[in-house]
């Protein structure tokens, strides 16, 4: 491993350690729950960590932003512990929180068991399947990111040099099997005889595992690697660094400057975009429950390639993303006007 790759790794550490230790904890923040503000309390539980340079961080800064704009009272909560999630909920509900926002599956059944004691507190769960039946005061939103993964596919197709391309997600779960599908199914139909690999790091917070899997995923000649990860990219991206001609497409723009010789694009997915969007629905009137969809054209989920990449990545790397890209735009314009399909594809 080379210093800078190092570095970059430590600053990644540090990251993660810095997040974990300036988040709010649970028992710390319901413990003395402050005044309102006079647009009332908005608070934020995430059950990741923050200072994953990703979705946390962003849900953070625009809970604050949101938060600022509307006069209210912004409460980020780190819920480590599941045990806790039906706590938080009713002591945030029993505090009159005007909107209470968690994050991804695990807290279907606390919103489900808390939620309708407190009718006049608006629930939003950001990746998220649909309530059936649904409740009045929880919105679930879900995120066709898989659409985003194809349109990486296609570029990976034309970028690699191997022929190998490589998929590293979390945890192997329906809507990430279904990204690893989309990714693969772009690259294929650019050129059938393609390979491409799945691993899973059983984990959105441990970079030392991302590490290892991608480290290996480029010894066996794969050339770039779609991740689909979290804080895990972390170690996705050191590994990238280690050698020339790796490359890696992330998440969240804020890991562009991580490795800019070797993070060549992002699947985004903006987690504070989305929260943003759904706490000023929250706050029209006529909101109600029900579920959200959310995909291509939204602000939320797009193909982008890494503009520091251009400027410092590799000339003849630059070259094949540039001329790669037009043929992102074609696929991308085809699926917003119906003319092409990706099938949500869960089966490995």
């Amino acid at each position: 491993m080379t210093n800078t790759t190092k570095g970059r790794l430590s600053i990644g550490r540090r990251q993660l350690l810095l997040g974990a230790a300036g988040a709010v904890m649970a028992s710390t923040l319901l413990a003395a729950l402050p005044a309102n503000a006079a647009g009332g309390l908005i608070a934020l539980v995430h059950t990741q960590a923050a200072g994953d340079a990703g979705p946390v961080d962003s849900m953070i800064a625009k809970l604050n932003e949101f938060a600022k704009e509307h006069d209210m009272t912004p409460r980020a909560i780190y819920a480590e512990d599941p045990s806790t999630y039906e706590t938080i909920f009713t002591s945030l509900g029993e505090a009159g929180a005007a909107i209470v926002v968690s994050t991804f599956n695990e807290v279907a059944e606390p919103f489900k068991a808390v939620a309708p004691n407190f009718p006049d507190t608006k629930f939003i769960q950001l990746f998220a399947d649909p309530f059936e039946p649904v409740i009045p005061n929880v919105v679930t939103v879900s995120y066709d990111y898989y659409l985003g993964c194809y349109l990486s596919g296609i570029f990976a197709a034309r970028i690699t040099r191997s022929g190998k391309l490589g998929f590293i997600g979390g945890i192997s779960i329906p809507p990430i099997n279904a990204d690893y599908n989309a990714f693969k199914a772009g690259a294929l139909s650019v050129n059938p005889d393609l390979t491409v690999a799945v691993a899973f790091a059983g984990s959105f917070q441990d970079p030392a595992k991302g590490q290892e899997i991608a480290s290996q995923m480029f010894s066996d000649g794969i050339d770039y690697i779609q991740t689909d990860a979290a804080a895990t990219d972390f170690g996705i991206i050191a590994a990238a660094g280690e050698n020339d001609g790796r490359v890696v497409s992330t998440l969240d723009p804020a890991q562009f400057p991580l490795d800019p010789e070797s993070v060549i694009s992002i699947v985004g997915l903006d987690f504070g975009t989305s929260l943003y969007n759904e706490a000023t629905k929250a706050l029209e009137s006529g909101w109600s429950g029900g579920h959200q969809s959310t995909g291509l054209g939204t602000g939320v989920i797009d193909f982008i390639p890494s503009p520091l990449f251009a400027e410092k990545g590799p000339e003849d790397l630059r070259k094949l993303a540039e001329a790669a890209l037009p043929f992102v735009d074609e696929a991308r314009n085809k699926i917003l006007d119906g003319s092409l399909s990706v099938p949500f594809d869960t089966n490995l």
